[in-house]
């Protein structure tokens, strides 16, 4: 009989090592990121859907030729509690670049302007085009 108390006092205690192993393994798993969705010049009238954590990665093309420059502004989201800009870069070509985090779920859109700076002498057209891409986030 005391052979048996002690061998179920084995498993007891070996069962409540497994579970707090398990548990601590459970904890210390990694938090799983979101995704990253690359956009370009191209996905102008887009629209997409992303979850709370993906990261939106928006990389406009600028051109010099000549004396003139087709520059972009930097991209810019219009409700930044549902998308936050966490970083915003220029190219020496007047291109933009910037990433952006889903936060709080609902809509909103990603926007940019191209325009047209001429070095003196020489002459743009007045030319304004808009880059936009409609976010959700569910």
């Amino acid at each position: 009989m005391k052979a048996m108390r002690q061998l179920t006092a084995v498993c007891v205690a070996g069962a409540v090592l497994s579970t707090g192993t398990a548990c601590a393994s459970a904890q210390a798993a990694p938090v799983p990121t979101g995704h990253r969705i690359e956009l370009a010049d191209r996905d102008t009238g887009r629209t997409l859907t992303v979850h709370p954590g993906d990261d939106v990665e928006v990389r406009l093309t600028g051109v010099r030729d000549g004396g003139t420059a087709f520059t972009w502004t930097a991209p810019a989201a219009e409700d930044p509690a549902v998308l936050r800009r966490s970083t915003l870069g220029r190219t020496p070509t007047g291109g933009a670049t910037a990433r952006f985090t889903a936060g709080d779920r609902g809509g909103t859109a990603l926007t940019a302007r191209r325009s047209c700076r001429a070095a003196p002498g020489s002459r743009c057209p007045h030319v304004v085009a808009t880059w936009r891409v409609t976010v959700t986030v569910r």
